[in-house]
């Protein structure tokens, strides 16, 4: 029931997820973090990745610009086609091996240890809502890795979402799934959202190490400025030298524990041992 509403809300986002991480710097944030450390740990000599839950392709399209072969994989049809239209557009298409689709919890069509890199980012971890499929969905991220290849998944914060609601839902603090989501992280929908499980850190760092999965980083990708969209666009916009300081500040803090919490995205980094 949930993988039907979460694959009816995505279908019916169309460009909308696409420019997300692009319509703004508050935005970007998650976006720009993401591909930094995307950087710094996929091996710099190229290979076959992965982009599970990759939805409209903006990853998927970045990775092949970086010169790695990719393979997009997304629960949503309408996504994928999403995907296909900017693949044309962006003069990198030969790079994209395959475009499948699929639920993260069921990689059944790719062998064991064929990937140099698998990348799941955006939340499509937190949109598998039962806890026994999400076990399975990490299972599987791991199994088609290759030994020693990183593994970046990135989830939907449960402080920073009930922060949100704070600063722009209130009136939805007085219902009965505030206090279900501040102490399960369940979200069953119906509120203009998808299905969800929003993350505490240390929940998701836990649900990977007792895999066997070895994790290397926490990062919080928008960090300080959390629930700070207003403020964080006015610095970008109207003082330059001041936002290039916040952005290494940002990089220089978002590892920190307390920028993880309160992120609305955090990522781990992982490597399969």
């Amino acid at each position: 029931m949930t993988e039907r509403l979460v694959k009816k809300y995505y279908s019916e986002q169309g460009e909308k997820e696409w420019k997300r991480l692009a319509g703004d710097s508050y935005r970007r944030l998650e976006f720009d973090t993401t591909m930094h450390f995307i950087r710094k740990y996929l091996p710099k000599k190229g290979g076959l990745v992965l982009d599970a839950g990759g939805g409209p392709g903006r990853y998927t399209i970045e990775l092949a610009k970086l010169g790695y072969d990719v393979i997009l994989f997304d629960l949503s049809s309408e996504m994928l086609e999403v995907a296909r239209r900017h693949l044309r557009r962006s003069g990198v298409q030969k790079r994209v091996k395959q475009i499948i689709q699929g639920s993260i919890d069921n990689l059944s069509m790719f062998q064991s240890e064929v990937f140099d890199g698998v990348v799941c980012l955006g939340g499509p971890l937190s949109h598998v809502v039962d806890g026994t499929r999400r076990g399975k969905a990490i299972h599987e991220l791991a199994r088609v890795s290759k030994k020693g290849a990183p593994i970046f998944v990135s989830v939907i914060g449960r402080l920073g979402v009930l922060v949100n609601e704070l600063i722009r839902m209130p009136k939805e603090i007085e219902l009965d799934i505030f206090p279900r989501v501040r102490d399960t992280g369940d979200y069953y929908g119906g509120y203009g959202f998808a299905p969800c499980h929003f993350y505490l850190p240390e929940e998701l760092k836990e649900s990977f190490e007792k895999q066997g999965i070895q994790v290397l980083q926490m990062v919080g990708l928008e960090g300080l400025a959390s629930g700070h969209q207003k403020e964080t666009n006015r610095l970008a916009r109207k003082l330059p030298k001041a936002w290039k300081t916040w952005w290494e500040t940002h990089l220089a803090t978002c590892t920190n524990a307390t920028s993880v919490g309160i992120s609305e995205h955090f990522m781990v980094l992982c490597r399969k041992p």
